[in-house]
Parts: structure tokens; sequence; C-alpha cells
């Protein structure tokens, strides 16, 4: 193969994301225009971007607000664009929660609320409940991003400790209908869970909720807890009578990213095959994972032949046992950097397709077979790295990280391995 690995594979994220871009998406779920006010309201990392593509899309009259992390925002003239902290949440999300939630008081059944949820909503949306605070749920925040658990257990237990989520922000817009277009960073899809569902009811319930946090040790303040066990702390459920008439729709998703990807391997020659969509589990080992898969295809041409680009997607977790920088991604792509030393035939891309991993300006990493003997070189312990979880550190070393900055839209995490 002639191409150069970094450059097929950052062409390969490039389609991944611009198969999730509003603008191509959302024209083909718009609802029929209401007797009375259209309203929007939104949040997550895309909501601006999707706001401004149904601005585009939308002949008729407009009005409302999202939620964005700052510096995501893009130009809207009918929908506001408010911007505040991600993933930790910050007096500015407090402000926009109920902004949104002042936005859908007092509409009538002949008006239409279309919410627009995207992956980061759930840190863009604080909104504790009488009696707690905004340190509570920064703490209930922390505790969870530091706890390992899947995505859907989090969303579970913050659903459960809002005013907000789990469905009630379209009880709050009630009798109006509420019309979601769902961007998904979910594995699995569920939309419910996108964002922790702030207009879209799920089953889960605050045992469920005080279960995930026994079982994954979370230090959460007492106010918390305590809220967590009583009947305030219960969220409405699907067969509420009050989402009677709402519509659901998932307009981007992970699978579809990974499908264009395939397609865009192709059109260079090259096969690829998609591992899964939904994959989930602690980073270091899904990437431990990989690197067996890949080994395998590279000493033995099986299961797979070369030239071959194996994909997947979907979110792992990370559980902080150092104090290091860097994402589930750049951490992902470590533990498979030392997987794969000496293979030279091996070159990857671990990306959140949003644009940021973690809290730095990377939305991942470049590696292959050399990458740990580079880190080396440059007085970088790779293993050392991983274990404080300071992968952006390792990767930084070597100027190996993938800065595309903000894309628009979120569809979860791209594993790109191309085995020449």
């Amino acid at each position: 193969m002639t191409l150069d690995p970094k450059t097929f594979l950052t062409a390969i994220f490039e389609a991944a994301v611009a198969a999730a871009q509003p603008e191509r998406v959302i024209r083909n779920f718009l609802p029929d225009k209401p007797k009375g006010r259209t309203v929007v309201v939104g949040a997550g990392k895309g909501a601006a971007q999707l706001a401004a593509a149904l601005e585009k899309a939308w002949d008729g009259p407009l009005e409302g607000v999202v939620v964005t992390r700052y510096g995501y925002g893009a130009p809207t003239t009918r929908i506001h664009v408010l911007e505040a902290a991600h993933p930790v949440p910050d007096p500015a999300g407090l402000a926009a929660s109920q902004v949104l939630l002042d936005c859908v008081a007092g509409l009538t059944k002949d008006d239409l609320v279309i919410a627009l949820v995207c992956g980061g909503g759930s840190a863009l949306l604080p909104s504790p409940p009488p009696g707690l605070t905004l340190a509570d749920e920064v703490a209930v925040n922390e505790a969870l991003l530091a706890s390992g658990a899947p995505i859907a257990a989090m969303n579970a237990v913050r659903k459960h400790a809002s005013t907000i989520k789990g469905g009630r922000l379209a009880l709050a817009a009630h009798p109006a209908p509420v019309v979601s277009l769902v961007v998904s960073d979910i594995p699995g899809d569920n939309p419910a869970l996108v964002a922790s569902g702030p207009t879209i009811p799920d089953a889960s319930t605050r045992a469920d909720a005080l279960g995930i946090v026994e079982a994954y040790r979370m230090k959460l303040p007492a106010a918390v807890k305590a809220h967590l066990a009583t009947a305030a702390a219960d969220a409405p459920g699907p067969d509420d009578a009050r989402f009677a008439g709402n519509q659901v729709h998932l307009i981007a998703s992970a699978a579809v990213s990974l499908e264009a990807a395939a397609a865009a391997a192709a059109q260079t020659g090259v096969r690829a095959v998609i591992l899964s969509d939904a994959i989930e589990g602690e980073a270091r080992e899904v990437g431990s994972v990989h690197a067996a898969i890949v080994r395998e295809v590279a000493t033995r041409n099986r299961p797979f032949e070369r030239p071959v680009l194996i994909l997947s997607g979907g979110e792992t977790t990370v559980t902080l046992r150092g104090k290091g920088k860097g994402g589930r991604n750049s951490e992902f792509l470590l533990s498979f950097a030392l997987g794969i030393e000496g293979f030279h035939n091996i070159h990857a891309l671990a990306a959140d397709t949003d644009g940021i991993d973690g809290s730095e300006d990377n939305a991942g990493a470049f590696a292959d077979g050399s990458s740990v003997a580079r880190m080396r070189t440059a007085g970088i312990d790779a293993k050392a790295k991983l274990a404080q979880n300071d992968a952006w550190t390792a990767f930084k070393a070597v100027d190996d990280l993938f800065v595309p900055g903000p894309t628009g839209t979120n569809v979860n995490d791209l594993r790109a391995i191309l085995v020449t």
C-alpha cells in the first residue's frame, strides 16, 4: 500500500464523521408543522450544529434554545445557543437547564417541541432536585467518570438525581407533543440513554441506581444517597400517559458511521471489516484484545486476510488509578500499542467522533508498531504511563496526538486499524 497510513486513517475518520453531520441527516426526520408555536430545545456537544441545520431545513416560524460545550457553538439566527462546561458541570449549565425548562413552560397541545439530543448532554444539563446542590451533582459526575461503569449505568444514576433528565424535560412541555431527534453515542443506540434522556424515559428505577452505586463503590455525597433512597428520586416511566403521542427518531449512530468508514476504505481498494458498533469495557483491556486480533491477522492472515482495515465503535470506560492526562481512546491506544510493538505493518487511529477525548484538545491518537520504541527513545515508559492513566503524555512525546477540533456531531468512538 502506497498511501500514507496517517493520511488514510484520517480520511476514514472524516468519512465516519461526515455520515453523522446534522445537515446531511436532519431533513429526513422533520415533523409536520403545528397549528401553534414550534419550540426547539436541546443539549449536547453537537447541539449547536443540529440547531443550525434545523434552521436551514425548517421553513416556518421557529424559536428556542440549546446548550453545548464551551467552544462548540455554531452560527444560528432563531435558536439561541448557550455554552457550559463538559465533562464537569458548572453554573452556566445550571442556568441553561432552567432556561430550557422555562422555554417549554406554558405550551399547549397545538404547539410542538423539537428536542435536539446528542452525547454530552448529561454534563451540560445539571439540575439538582430540591435539597441537593450543583456541588452535589458535580460530585456525582466525578464519581461516575472515575468508576469505570458503562455509560448506560452512569445515566441510570444521573437521571434519578435530576429535575430535567429521565424524560422530565418532556413532561415540563406537556401537553405539547415532543419530537426528539437523537444522535446516538450509546452502545446499542437506546435513545433514552443519550444525554440521560431529557425528553425520553427509560425503565430503570432508583433501585437500579442504588445498585449501580453499590456495585461500582461510588463515593457519593450523603445527601445524594439519601435522595436516591426516597420516592422523590423516582423518574417517570415509559408507560406514563403524558408521553403518549411523542415521537423519537434516531438520526445518526455509530453503525451508520462505521458503514461509511468501510465504504471509504473500499474506494481506496482496502477491504474493511466491522467488529462491532457497541464495544464496551475497560479501555486498556479492549485495547489488549484488539491487539491480539490484529497480531493474528499480521502473522497468520486470519481471521481476516491482509490488507484489511478493522473497524469498531462503542464506548469504553476508564477506571482512574493515576492522575495523568488522557481519555478512553488514548488509553485504549496505548494498551494497543504495547500489544503490537515491533509489528511495522500495523497502523491505528482511535478517536472520539466529537473531536475531544477526555479533558485535553485531542480526539485521540495514532499508533503503530514503532510507537512504544519511539516513546522509549523520548524517555517515556509506556507501561508506566498506562498505569498512571497518562496516555496523553505518552503520545504527545512522539507527536502522535490526533487533533481535528470539534466536529459538530458525536456518534461515540471510532477505532480504525490498518494491517498492510
